[in-house]
């Protein structure tokens, strides 16, 4: 199986009034295509830096990284904007939803940006919706859904683009115990299906989950190891 993302000697730093902070110190990593990744380390690690860096919402100091062929380490700001419309489909803890749209009008927007048609973008968005259980629930606005369906909605609307990786930041963590193995489940669902799952986490059993967990420590890879996941 190919590699989705290969990086190599990635270096992040951010200066700090007079202090030069290295958030990552020369970062080595391959994901393949299809792979179910946990991203853990404490507080400090550079999880979320190089999470950041995945996503295509920050640029290293020095290294490259390869997404799906390209080095978009070199990339300007707009085509690392076209590279996340296209290639990844985001989950946040906090959701992220627009308050006075509904469900179907969030799921659809990020087919806005990539020129759809209106027609297009609602059939598509109905689509991902009915994916993730939320047929019923369309034209319900955030406020009006559980804590549960809002992060359904969030997963639906990462789906929309058919995006080469999901990436999920702790999706679990403003959600109870029953409601986190529900949105698990759905991961290993969509995993099945054959999209690339990076998540992000400081929980065990939500990274026990995955097919390998990368743990990382003081801006290294501390352990790159293969799990069996728990299926739900």
């Amino acid at each position: 199986m190919s590699n989705l993302i290969k990086i190599e000697g990635l270096t992040k730093s951010y200066t700090i009034g007079e202090e030069t902070v290295n958030a990552l110190n020369g970062v080595d990593l391959e994901i393949l295509k299809n792979e179910y990744v946990a991203l853990m380390g404490p507080s400090g690690s550079g999880k979320s830096t190089l999470m950041n860096i995945l996503g295509c919402l920050d640029r290293p100091t020095s290294g490259d990284y390869f997404l799906n062929g390209p080095n978009v380490s070199t990339l300007t700001d707009n085509e690392l904007a076209e590279i996340r419309n296209k290639e990844i489909g985001f989950v946040f803890q906090t959701f992220n939803l627009l308050p006075k749209y509904t469900a179907l009008e969030n799921v659809a927007l990020p087919l806005v940006y990539a020129g759809w048609t209106e027609e297009k973008r609602l059939k598509r968005a109905k689509q991902v919706l009915e994916q993730v259980g939320l047929a019923d629930r369309m034209l319900h606005k955030p406020n009006e859904l559980s804590g549960g369906q809002r992060q359904r909605v969030a997963v639906a609307r990462a789906l929309v683009n058919k995006p080469s990786i999901i990436l999920a930041d702790e999706p679990t963590g403003n959600l109870d115990t029953k409601t986190s193995h529900e949105i698990m489940r759905l991961f290993q669902d969509i995993h099945d299906l054959g999209n690339t799952v990076i998540l992000v986490t400081h929980e065990e059993d939500i990274a026990s989950h995955a097919n390998r967990i990368i743990r990382m420590r003081d801006g290294k890879i501390e352990t790159k190891k293969l799990n069996t996941p728990v299926h739900l």
